[in-house]
């Protein structure tokens, strides 16, 4: 039987215990939606993902120039919480004898949810909007390319010190569901958006993988 004193000595020895609130979420929308939000070729496109929102701000007086240029800090920062996907084994029963046993025939990956804080410019609300226009266009009821309108996102668990220690790329991952927002009089704080993410597989990476990999997830082509 342990003792606390052997608990803390392991826990010690293998750099603390992990925290639940340090992470980091990274990914930039992917070309297609970029395009879609101003209908040019992607590769003409500087900062235009914030456009409509910087007008709105001018608006109302709360313009920022800084808007105008996509940072996929952004994203990480307003990411309130998010799951590092589970995969679970999927079996079936073979009798021999006297006894049954499983074996192993393919694998099931979690789908991904991620909640937002949703900031006055409703700058993730947008991005999102314009993400499921391009995975299906309702008015033409069509279905787009899915490298238009897929992109790899990193999750990372980060240390005390904000370092990686563990990190998940999903490959090819694109929303498929976007939360109701409820307008409420009597209510109060702040409004948050949940998206779950569907991917075709993810990869687990160590600290400097995964390093490479956010690095590569956030350059914007």
């Amino acid at each position: 039987m342990s003792s606390i004193d052997n608990l803390k000595s392991t826990i010690s020895k293998k750099g603390g215990l992990a925290p639940v609130n340090k992470f980091n979420v990274i990914f930039t929308p992917p070309s297609g939606v970029m395009a879609a939000l101003l209908s040019k070729d992607p590769k003409t496109l500087i900062g235009s993902l914030n456009l409509e929102s910087a007008a709105g701000a001018l608006l109302s007086g709360g313009f920022d120039a800084r808007n105008l240029i996509p940072d996929p800090r952004d994203i990480t920062y307003l990411c309130e919480s998010v799951n590092i996907p589970g995969r679970s084994i999927s079996t079936f029963d073979h009798g021999s004898h006297m006894q049954t046993n499983k074996y192993p025939y393919t694998f099931i990956d979690e789908d991904v949810t991620m909640s937002f804080l949703l900031t006055n410019d409703y700058y993730m609300k947008n991005m999102m909007d314009k993400w499921l226009s391009c995975i299906f266009d309702s008015n033409k009821y069509q279905a787009g390319y899915k490298s238009d309108y897929s992109t790899d996102i990193i999750i990372q668990q980060l240390n005390q010190e904000l370092v990686p220690v563990y990190g998940v790329k999903l490959r090819k991952a694109y929303p498929v569901s976007v939360g109701t927002i409820g307008l409420d009089n009597s209510g109060s704080g702040y409004q948050k958006m949940l998206v779950t993410f569907a991917y075709d597989s993810f990869v687990a990476e160590g600290p400097l993988s995964s390093t490479g990999s956010a690095i590569r997830a956030a350059l914007p082509f």
